[in-house]
């Protein structure tokens, strides 16, 4: 699973409009916001940082919630933007998931345990859950 790293506005309007997990890693504003749904018409997920989250106005979060975007929690550690525009999910990691999955582990169960060892959010590990098994 790969989730697309924006770390300035100027990048909005260079997107794939296919785009479905947005990380931004910038401070945005409701018209950033506006833009990137506009620019991704399949967005699932907007992520940002803990510091970032709670500067969202409460009118920007219900316009996500009507347009059935998450407004997720989270950082994507280690990544490095220069090297890559996409942080992946590591392939270790969806394997647990997977193997927790078919094992009968109750999805909360497995978002707790995965979440301290990958350092995803709980809610994205749910996500990733909830999506059809060929995904994972």
């Amino acid at each position: 699973m790969k989730i697309r790293v924006v770390s300035s506005r100027d990048e909005i309007l260079s997107l794939n409009p296919n785009e479905k997990i947005i990380h931004l890693a910038f401070r945005p504003s409701n018209k950033d916001i506006f833009l990137l749904v506009e620019t991704c018409p399949k967005l699932e997920i907007v992520q940002l940082p803990n510091s970032y989250q709670r500067t969202i106005s409460r009118s920007m979060q219900m316009f996500l919630e009507m347009q059935k975007i998450q407004l997720l929690e989270g950082d994507v550690w280690g990544h490095r933007k220069d090297i890559n525009e996409y942080y992946t999910v590591p392939s270790s990691v969806m394997s647990k998931i997977r193997n927790m999955k078919l094992e009968g582990v109750p999805n909360d169960r497995i978002a707790e345990k995965m979440c301290k060892e990958s350092k995803l959010n709980q809610k994205m590990i749910i996500h990733i859950l909830n999506k059809k098994p060929l995904e994972l």
